[in-house]
């Protein structure tokens, strides 16, 4: 028997358990969905949060989930592998539970495909990061490196300046001629080193990244060890949008990957669909992606209130 609710959230972190409180709060009958593989898992802390800035992640998410489950909330530990639209949205589960519901939040979020580097995998959300705003303060005044992914891999390595004066951009895959005379201009005021040739992997001593190691036999020193301490890079994001194409929805490209075109509340193209979080951009923070899910459940049950009503009004 397929079971009905008003809104079905799919995916459980910031925004799409914010969206829950909000809807939940409402008295909407409310069911999230949640995979467990939240994008900042990696992470021993998250700053930035008014109030909550050194908590760990999953300390918060596990306090979003209790406030969720005081208004009658549901919450089920599962995956959604499909979607269609007919009179309601019907989503079916990893399980083969079959649940509908009138609205859709989609909270899906990306995953990061890191740099295929011997140590970067394994020091992500401790000594390698992707972003100075998140860890910045943490390790400020470190030795820094940046390991390029794409030419735009020098806004990275210009950002981090802001927080350490010993930084050095290792071009990896990156050739110097993609870099543009401003890139270098910009580059050379920072105090920004700039080091070519591959890197072969990241030297690790004692559970403590020490030294970023390049690839021998080139002529630019190559085969020589970097001291460093930190080393920022920027993973490929790979948006989570499976369900939204499923229903047709449009997406825009961007540098950092095909996102839904939405609305300020998060509305996308499809009727009664709306994207939350970094399902609909790759630059929402933790604070960034609650408020997006607010602002998307307060509309959401608004928006259903009023069809309601104006279905009720005599013909």
């Amino acid at each position: 028997m397929t079971e009905k609710y008003e809104v079905i959230v799919v995916g459980g972190g910031a925004a799409g358990l914010s969206a829950a409180l909000v809807l939940g709060r409402a008295r909407r009958r409310t069911l999230v969905v949640d995979a467990g593989e939240p994008r900042n898992a990696p992470a021993a802390h998250m700053q930035g949060y008014l109030s909550r800035d050194g908590m760990p992640p999953a300390e918060f998410l596990a306090i979003g989930r209790e406030e969720i489950a005081r208004y009658g909330v549901e919450l089920v530990r599962d995956r959604a592998v499909d979607v269609t639209r007919g009179e309601d949205f019907t989503v079916v589960l990893e399980s083969g539970r079959t649940v509908r519901a009138r609205r859709l939040v989609i909270a899906t979020g990306l995953k990061d495909e890191l740099p295929e580097v011997p140590g970067v995998a394994e020091r992500f959300g401790r000594d390698v990061l992707h972003c100075p705003y998140c860890h910045g303060w943490e390790v400020r005044d470190q030795a820094f490196g940046v390991l390029a992914t794409t030419a735009l891999s020098v806004h990275q390595a210009l950002m981090v300046s802001q927080w350490s004066k010993d930084v050095t951009f290792f071009l990896h895959t990156v050739a110097e001629k993609e870099l543009s005379d401003d890139d270098l201009r910009r580059l050379a005021a920072a105090g920004v080193k700039v080091v070519p040739g591959e890197v072969a992997e990241l030297v690790v001593e004692e559970d403590r990244l020490t030294g970023v190691r390049l690839v021998g036999g080139t002529p630019s020193g190559g085969g020589t060890t970097h001291a460093r301490e930190v080393v920022f890079t920027a993973p490929r994001a790979i948006p989570q949008t499976g369900l939204l194409e499923r229903l047709g929805a449009e997406l825009q490209d961007s540098p950092f990957g095909a996102y839904p075109v939405v609305d300020p509340t998060g509305l996308t193209s499809v009727p009664g669909v709306w994207a939350v979080g970094n399902a609909m951009g790759f630059a929402e923070q933790v604070v960034n992606a609650a408020a997006g899910g607010y602002r998307a459940g307060a509309f959401i049950n608004g928006e259903l209130l009023m069809s309601d009503l104006d279905a009720a009004v005599p013909a």
